[in-house]
């Protein structure tokens, strides 16, 4: 078990997360509250992801300026249903990117266990809490050193060297995330 601390810039917050592990499947349970302009959050995730990285099921409930709401993903072989609808857009996603959190960068780092200067371009399933809309979106991650990847939005243009630790945890993530604290 790992249980860590992250502390959100942008957006500023807090996050107390947790890591389970067994033979076959990873388990994350993490707690978020932080304000944004005129938004005062509060999130709970709990992921299911199997032994290569692969989400499996998430469930996101949040709370933004009391009006609370939800997202639950299981995938179906290739496929997502989320709250209860199949979603044939997000068909060959593998990963979930949520907006207010770093971990899920670990996911693609974990999984792809690239070498150094190698990119590849990933489709992520992308929730964005604070607007409550989540679409297919791609990235792409390069390996730049021993812990750091570079990461890249592809539709955005948007690009960040993040430092991980030996886990694939993010330690850094420059002027978004940084981890302050860890059992």
């Amino acid at each position: 078990m790992k249980t860590l601390v992250w502390r959100g810039i942008l957006y500023p917050s807090l996050e107390y997360f947790n890591l389970q592990s067994d033979d076959k499947s990873y388990t994350v349970e993490s707690k978020i509250i932080g304000c944004y302009e005129d938004k005062i959050f509060a999130v709970n995730y709990s992921i299911l992801i199997d032994e290569n990285w692969i989400v499996q099921s998430f469930l996101i409930e949040s709370e933004i300026n009391t009006i609370k709401s939800t997202f639950a993903g299981k995938r179906i072989q290739d496929q997502w249903e989320i709250n209860n609808t199949i979603s044939p857009e997000f068909n060959g996603c593998e990963f979930i990117d949520i907006s207010l959190t770093p971990f899920t960068n670990t996911l693609p780092i974990n999984n792809l266990k690239l070498q150094e200067s190698i990119s590849q371009k990933i489709d992520v399933l992308y929730i964005d809490v604070l607007n409550q809309q989540i679409r297919p979106v791609q990235q792409q991650y390069t390996r730049t050193a021993i812990n750091k990847y570079l990461y890249e939005n592809i539709e955005n243009d948007f690009k960040a060297e993040i430092s991980v630790d030996e886990t694939g945890l993010v330690i850094s993530y420059p002027e978004l995330f940084e981890k302050i604290a860890e059992l």
